[in-house]
C-alpha cells in the first residue's frame, strides 16, 4: 500500500461518509414539512416519532465525517473547521437544537409548550441542509483562506498558526456566492424529497401518505431544476488542478475532464441520478408504492459520492483557496503521514461490521410501521 493509494482510499472513505450524511438528511427534510404532512397535533407527533428513531444516525454520521477528515486530512480540518468556524458552529448549533427539541417538546414541565421546540426542529430542517450543502459547494467554488506551513519552522511563535481565514466572516462569506446558495437549496429540497419518501414508507397513515405525494412533487421539481443547474455549472466552469510538482493552476472545464477521464465516476453519477428519479416518479404515479426511499436513498449516496470524488481525484484541489491559489488543499499536501493512514486503514476494516449492525438495527426498528395507536400507547414517544 503506497502513500498515494492510502490517500485515495481515505478520500473515498470520507466522501462515502459525506454521501451517507446527505442521505440521512431525510430526518431534517421530514421535520421541515411536519406541519403540512401531519396537519393535526397527532399527525405531527407521528412524523416526529418517525424521524426521532433515526436522528441519532444523522448526528453520529456528521461527527464521524468530521473525525475521519481530521484523522486523514488534518490540514483541511484545521483550515475549514478552525477557520470557517462560524459556518460549522451554526451547523452544530442547529443539530444541538434538534436533539434538545426531540427530548423536551412533550416533557412534563415544559413551560414554553411543544410548538417552540417544533419550531426548532423546523429550523434545523431548513438551516441544517442549507448550510451543509453550502459547505459542500465550497469544494467547487473555493473559500477565503491562507495556508502558511513555514510558520511551523520559522521559530517565531510557540503556537504557530498554519492556516487562517482571509476575512472576519470566518466562513459565512461563502453564503454570499450565488452558486453556493444554489447547491445549498438543492440539498434542502433533496432532504424534503427524501423526508417525504421516508415518512410515506415508515408511517401507516393514509392521510399522511396522501399529503406526502403532494409534498414530494412540490419538493422534487425545484430540486431537479436546482441540481441540474448546478451540475451544468460545474461541468462548464474552470477548476482547480495541480501538477506533479504540487503547483496549483486553473484548468478550463476541469470537472468535465474529470468525469470523462474517470468514466467510472460518470457511470456512478448516472446510476445515482436514475435511481433518485425512479424513486420519485414511481412513488408519485403509483398509489400503492411506498418504497421509494430505497432507490432514491441509494441513488443519493451514489450521486454525492461521485461528485465529492470528482473534487479530489485526478490531480484536483478539493478545497481551493480564492485568496491564494497556492494555498489550495490537495490530497498530496494536506494528508496525514503514511504511517497514520496505514494504521487507520487496518482499523477501517471494522467498518463493515458497524454498518451491518446499523442495518440490522434499522430493520428491527422499521419492521412494524408507526401508527397512531402506537403513539397513544407507547412507553417512549417524542
Amino acid at each position: 500500500m503506497s502513500l498515494l493509494f492510502l490517500q485515495h482510499y481515505w478520500c473515498f472513505i470520507v466522501a462515502l461518509l459525506g454521501a451517507l450524511l446527505v442521505f440521512l438528511l431525510f430526518v431534517q427534510g421530514a421535520n421541515s414539512m411536519a406541519g403540512s404532512l401531519g396537519q393535526t397535533e397527532g399527525g405531527r407527533r407521528l412524523v416526529y416519532n418517525s424521524t426521532g428513531r433515526k436522528w441519532e444516525l444523522t448526528f453520529t454520521t456528521l461527527v464521524t465525517f468530521g473525525g475521519a477528515f481530521f484523522a486523514s486530512y488534518p490540514l483541511f480540518y484545521s483550515t475549514s473547521f478552525g477557520g470557517a468556524y462560524w459556518l460549522w458552529m451554526l451547523i452544530l448549533f442547529t443539530f444541538v437544537l434538534q436533539a434538545v427539541s426531540y427530548e423536551f417538546q412533550n416533557k412534563i414541565g415544559n413551560l414554553v409548550g411543544p410548538r417552540i421546540f417544533q419550531f426548532f426542529l423546523t429550523l434545523n430542517g431548513i438551516l441544517g441542509p442549507l448550510l451543509l450543502g453550502g459547505a459542500v459547494a465550497t469544494f467547487f467554488e473555493g473559500s477565503n483562506f491562507f495556508v502558511e506551513k513555514n510558520n511551523l519552522v520559522d521559530g517565531t511563535s510557540l503556537t504557530p498558526v498554519i492556516s487562517r481565514w482571509a476575512n472576519a466572516s470566518h466562513g459565512l462569506d461563502a453564503l454570499l456566492c450565488p452558486w453556493v446558495l444554489v447547491l445549498g437549496f438543492a440539498v434542502v429540497f433533496l432532504a424534503r424529497v427524501l423526508g417525504a419518501l421516508y415518512v410515506m414508507n415508515n408511517i401507516d397513515d393514509e392521510g399522511i401518505r396522501t399529503r406526502g405525494r403532494g409534498r414530494l412533487l412540490g419538493a422534487a421539481v425545484p430540486f431537479v431544476v436546482l441540481f441540474v443547474t448546478y451540475l451544468v455549472h460545474i461541468l462548464l466552469k474552470d477548476g482547480y488542478a495541480y501538477d506533479d510538482e504540487g503547483v496549483i493552476f486553473m484548468e478550463p472545464n476541469k470537472y468535465l475532464h474529470n468525469f470523462i477521464e474517470m468514466w467510472y465516476l460518470s457511470v456512478i453519477l448516472l446510476i445515482g441520478v436514475v435511481l433518485v428519479l425512479y424513486g420519485i416518479i414511481r412513488t408519485i404515479l403509483s398509489k400503492n408504492y411506498f418504497g421509494g426511499i430505497w432507490p432514491a436513498g441509494i441513488g443519493t449516496v451514489l450521486t454525492v459520492l461521485a461528485l465529492l470524488l470528482c473534487t479530489a481525484w485526478n490531480h484536483t484541489a478539493y478545497y481551493p483557496s480564492t485568496a491564494d491559489l497556492q494555498s489550495s488543499l490537495t490530497m498530496a499536501n494536506s494528508s496525514s503521514s503514511e504511517f497514520t493512514l496505514r494504521t487507520m486503514f487496518y482499523v477501517s476494516l471494522l467498518v463493515p461490521f458497524v454498518l451491518a449492525y446499523i442495518a440490522y438495527a434499522w430493520r428491527a426498528l422499521d419492521r412494524k410501521k408507526i401508527t397512531r395507536e402506537e403513539i397513544e400507547k407507547g412507553a417512549h414517544v417524542y
